[in-house]
């Protein structure tokens, strides 16, 4: 149960693509969390979320006296159509609200309905280290299942990548 207050849990909406670039940014340019570089613009981000959208993919956002702190999406894992069962998931915080139980609600959330969608694995990616997200995908069911050592470079440092699989048909 979130810990900070009232929480309402809903499809994201066009007007929302403003202040999830807003969470996402912040991930981009005080983090490793996020291999981009570059900040995203709410345009770029309204794009995004449509692709998704297109696909789908259910896309989904935390409301907190009206304001976004918190979403969570899947995507393709893979195009190839043996992967079609597959997604991979995301999500993402308002850095002030981490900590509170928001990522395990959103992510139950998100997860529950690609069950329902008949989807039958979820894979989490995660930049390492990252304690946080580690007990997060372990705490929803995740198991980790492989990891690419230094794959990446962020802030001039090489970056490892873990990935974490969870069956949804266990849930």
């Amino acid at each position: 149960m979130y810990q900070g207050g009232y929480l309402e849990i809903r499809d994201v909406i066009a007007t929302d693509a403003k202040q999830i670039a807003h969470i996402y940014n912040h991930y981009i340019q005080s983090t490793f969390i996020s291999f981009e570089e570059e900040s995203v613009s709410s345009q770029e981000m309204s794009a995004r979320i449509e692709h998704v959208q297109r696909q789908n993919y259910p896309w989904i956002v935390a409301l907190h006296d009206d304001e976004v702190i918190g979403y969570a999406y899947a995507n393709t894992w893979k195009p190839r159509s043996a992967y079609r069962y597959t997604v991979e998931v995301s999500v993402y915080l308002s850095h002030q609200k981490a900590g509170k139980g928001l990522g395990t609600q959103l992510y139950r959330q998100l997860l529950e309905r690609l069950k329902a969608n008949r989807y039958e694995n979820a894979i989490g990616s995660i930049a390492l280290p990252n304690h946080a997200s580690v007990r997060l995908h372990e705490r929803l069911g995740f198991s980790k299942v492989g990891e690419f050592v230094g794959i990446g470079y962020k802030f001039g440092e090489k970056r490892t990548v873990g990935y974490w699989q969870l069956d949804l048909q266990s849930l």
